[in-house]
């Protein structure tokens, strides 16, 4: 259905190779995930695949695609600037497939998505949506076509548990090829049954890609035992070695000295030395022919490394926040729930959950707004939107080094480091980043404070299945409080204590769902 052929994808701006070389079938049925870090080209591989256009500006490409006729649909991990202005129905009228279909088939792919039918003629604009909603409406009027590939770049990104579910299930029952990006790691557990790993070995400046045709649970355990595997037969070899090298020094030690100390008068023993001396060359060349066949130390891209350790232990039973709310009402005023109470104490973590469109994100800018201002607390907040805390236009470099002094940016240097970013990286203007690149940043910044309250709208949402481990940890061992939005259920079981729902009727207590 879809066949990629020897592609090599080298960023235009610094010359950095991202993939080389890369050739893959996607067929019938294939459900192939693309997994590696954040900056190391997955979207752009996906954006290339749908159309090369999309990336001539910032990429250089080499090698050919071909989907023998096939119709693909593209879901773009950002909605596109020309359509973000547009009202719901002016996007959807703009779809032919929106006008051929009849109201029997607008309405399943409204409750296979779990939105209602009427968001297909809502005035509001599309930047105003949701992030859940943005999301579903696109995946609605790419499915309205149906096509015979899908490529899904963070499908399930912002949209809520129950439609995760329906999103599972869309892609098992999808009879052609899909190849998506997903952040989610049971999703990804769920349904992909083909795996690519895309990665970016020394300091970024050697690409690798590997496919394996095995379920992502699968291709990690047996990642994890080969290398476990590699590294024990490398060590052994190499201790073998060591041995023989001691035991080749000495015998080489001992003819040197014999040959110093020979007589010229004994021209017997001479030629016996010169024999040996022959004997020890060629031995020093066979270890040199072994050492060179000898087994390789595995190489992967390590995850990042950060640790919250300026910040001191808040007291337990600490009161973080007791909210009342009579109601919550959306910017435009449209009344979202009623009676939101929640109390919160340190080190509790919490998340809440809830319906896209419910309020969440409203919700946790007041709770942000209020804690950002209190004294008695040091609060960070890392919200849905990035371009929010983040000023896009200058360098990572520059944001975290206040000063600007020269001993504060060559320690953000190492910091960044720390998290996987290349010394040009560092300089590029914000906005260029990848939004697992931004997600770092933000969680870096966080980290070189002395906060003891993090309020984190989807804070994985950014993070590979390769990172998101590392921050789940992070997060478990800080040692102040959280107040998080989140669907990412791995996150929400590993790292919080409790879970609320927010309804129309306010904060319910509620255990999470799989």
């Amino acid at each position: 259905m879809l066949q990629i052929n020897h592609l090599t994808l080298t960023h235009r701006k610094d010359l950095r190779v991202l993939i080389k070389d890369f050739s893959f079938v996607l067929n019938k049925g294939d459900k192939a995930v693309l997994v590696g870090e954040e900056g190391n080209g997955k979207s752009t591989l996906l954006k290339w695949i749908y159309d090369p256009v999309l990336t001539e500006a910032y990429m250089e490409a080499e090698g050919s695609r071909n989907t023998g006729g096939a119709l693909c649909g593209y879901l773009p991990q950002e909605l596109a600037a020309e359509d973000a202005s547009k009202t719901v129905f002016e996007y959807f009228s703009a779809l032919p497939a929106f006008s051929e279909a009849n109201p029997a088939d607008l309405y399943r792919m409204a409750s296979s998505l779990q939105f209602d039918e009427n968001l297909y003629y809502e005035n509001r604009r599309m930047d105003t949506l949701s992030g859940g909603e943005r999301v579903k409406a696109q995946l609605a009027g790419i499915l309205l076509a149906s096509p015979d590939i899908l490529l899904l770049d963070e499908p399930s990104n912002d949209i809520d548990i129950d439609t995760l579910l329906r999103l599972e299930k869309t892609i098992q029952d999808f009879p052609g090829g899909i190849l998506f990006i997903s952040h989610d790691e049971t999703l990804i557990e769920r349904t992909a049954n083909r795996v690519i790993l895309i990665e970016q070995l020394r300091h970024k400046t050697v690409p690798r890609v590997t496919v394996a045709n095995v379920p992502f649970q699968t291709f990690m355990e047996n990642r994890r035992r080969a290398f476990e595997q590699q590294a024990r037969e490398a060590a052994d070899e190499r201790r073998e070695e060591k041995k023989a090298l001691e035991r080749f020094r000495k015998i080489q030690q001992a003819v040197e000295n014999d040959q110093a100390s020979v007589s010229r008068q004994d021209p017997h023993s001479g030629r016996l030395l010169k024999k040996k001396m022959k004997s020890v060359k060629a031995m020093e060349r066979r270890y040199e022919r072994e050492h060179a066949e000898m087994t390789e130390m595995p190489e992967e891209e390590s995850a990042i490394t950060i640790r919250f350790e300026r910040q001191k232990a808040m007291p337990a039973g600490k009161t973080v926040i007791s909210l009342k709310l009579p109601g919550l009402y959306s910017p435009a005023g449209t009344p979202l729930s009623e009676n939101v109470s929640l109390v919160v104490k340190g080190p509790e973590k919490i998340c809440i959950t809830g319906a896209n469109g419910a309020g969440k994100t409203t919700l946790i800018r007041q709770i942000a707004e209020e804690l950002l201002n209190r004294k008695d607390l040091r609060a960070c907040y890392m919200p849905q939107d990035y371009e929010d805390m983040l000023p896009f236009d200058a360098s990572p470099v520059d944001y975290l080094a206040s000063s600007g002094s020269k001993d504060e940016k060559t320690a953000v240097r190492t910091y960044l480091g720390s998290m996987k970013y290349t010394a040009d990286e560092m300089f590029h203007p914000i906005r260029e980043l990848s939004g697992g690149q931004k997600a770092k940043l933000l969680l870096l910044k966080m980290s070189l404070t002395e906060a003891d309250v993090l309020i984190l709208d989807e804070p994985t949402r950014n993070f590979s299945p390769l990172s998101a481990p590392e921050v789940r940890n992070i997060l478990k061992s800080f040692t102040g409080a959280v107040i998080s939005i989140s669907h990412d259920r791995k996150f929400i079981r590993e790292v919080c204590d409790k879970v609320y729902e927010l309804t129309p009727q306010g904060l319910v207590k509620t255990e999470m769902r799989s």
